[in-house]
């Protein structure tokens, strides 16, 4: 029984070379590799852009808020920062609102990190947002220990609110900016992927067109029939379904606008400019604690004033509202610094953290609401352009799957009549 194993497959084997040799072997191998790759190109074809479809879903839901998120966490945490540093400046009790500013500052950074915690996913994210819920009541109980030294008058409150400081410029923010970067790459990158071409379905479906192409000219030859209709009907679902396919990603990227002056690149850049502008006025109130040389804080204002500046007009052009409040911001900056330069401590320290409406920290206010509302606006364009790129692909993994189906059914029913000729 042993020999005859391999000499019966043996003979099988020759027996099929001999088959495929012949016209229905020829027609039997037609269709079923042709069938097969229809399948291939329809079930692959459904994956990819149902994994466009599901990723569109992962932006609106997860990507985007966890970025708007980290935004909001830098914006909050700087904002407590500077209303902690308003509020030792104005000495002994600061004003309830001052004081409520600060309090709100806390509860929005509390707010942006139970958000940023509850849309982790990833380990780097997590270790991210784990330092700063580490560091931030160490930051507040120096901020309340400052605050007991300053009403009671000892001058060791200072030194308490530079460490403070110190510890949000150091470490918090940094942490909050390393955050704000990677989702915002993170969004990015999603957006790519949706708008990206699905490679691999485009060129198995020209495979299939290759096929039908290729099958319909053995078919001539081995039958002298010129229009196979199956193979026609398979070819043209192809080319559909290749049509679509292209079509759909296409018109999913325009929505999107993925480009440099597009929503996704202008609400990055916002984002970025709401950052920079509370940097500057960290540097814009520290200046007043130190009481000291300010040619240091006023080159890092300066610094992040032309970044700043730069992100703005990038972003919603030149002249705009918010351009605008920055001008009169950096107006208000300068006669700050001149009161300070000119030994009248106490006119810069109006100047800086007064309630008129010349003063600093209310111009500050202004742009950072200008910079706020227009970050919100841009926000709901960059959501409305990935769930429209959603709709334009939503059909598509189903369409795709039908069509070559279809195709492959066409090819078997269009073929068996001439192989039924040879049987």
């Amino acid at each position: 029984m042993g020999p005859q194993l391999p000499a019966t497959m043996h003979h099988g084997a020759a027996w099929l070379r001999r088959f495929a040799g012949t016209t229905p072997g020829l027609i039997s191998a037609l269709v079923i590799v042709s069938a097969l790759l229809c399948l291939l190109a329809g079930f692959t074809g459904a994956n990819q852009l149902g994994g466009k479809v599901s990723r569109h879903e992962q932006v609106l839901e997860q990507t985007e808020p966890l970025a708007f998120a980290a935004q909001r966490l830098y914006v909050a945490l700087s904002a407590a920062d500077a209303a902690a540093a308003e509020a030792f400046l104005s000495g002994g009790i600061e004003t309830p609102a001052i004081r409520a500013r600060y309090q709100q500052a806390l509860a929005d950074a509390a707010s942006a990190l139970a958000e940023a915690t509850a849309g982790a996913s990833d380990a780097g994210t997590r270790s991210i947002v784990a330092r700063i819920s580490a560091e931030l009541p160490t930051f507040t109980g120096l901020v309340e220990t400052a605050r007991a030294n300053n009403r009671q008058g000892f001058p060791v409150g200072s030194a308490y609110l530079r460490e403070a400081s110190g510890l949000m410029q150091d470490s918090l923010l940094k942490n909050a900016e390393e955050l704000s970067t990677a989702r915002f790459a993170a969004v990015r990158e999603d957006q790519s992927r949706i708008a990206a071409l699905p490679l691999t379905t485009a060129g198995l479906l020209l495979l299939v067109l290759l096929a039908c192409g290729v099958g319909s000219v053995l078919l001539v030859r081995r039958t002298n029939r010129r229009v196979n209709p199956g193979l026609v009907i398979a070819a043209g679902a192809t080319a559909l379904a290749l049509i679509w396919v292209i079509a759909a990603t296409v018109i999913a990227a325009a929505t999107l606008d993925n480009d440099e002056s597009g929503a996704s690149k202008e609400f990055e850049t916002l984002a970025q400019a709401r950052i920079l502008a509370q940097q500057a006025r960290t540097d814009e109130t520290l200046q007043l604690i130190t009481r000291g040389d300010i040619e240091a804080g006023e080159n890092s204002y300066s610094t992040h004033i032309q970044q700043l500046r730069e992100k703005v007009v990038s972003a919603l052009g030149a002249g705009s509202p918010a351009e605008t409040s920055l001008a009169q911001w950096t107006e208000g900056h300068r006669v700050q610094v001149e009161a300070y330069r000119a030994a009248n401590f106490n006119a810069a320290l109006a100047q800086a953290i007064g309630a008129n409406p010349q003063s600093s920290a209310t111009r500050f206010a202004l742009l950072d609401k200008t910079l706020g509302e227009d970050l919100t606006d841009t926000r709901d364009d960059l959501r409305d352009g990935v769930n429209d790129a959603g709709d334009a692909l939503s059909w598509s993994p189903a369409v795709t799957l039908l069509l070559m189906v279809g195709a492959a059914a066409a090819i078997v029913v269009g073929l068996w009549p001439r192989l039924k000729e040879f049987l």
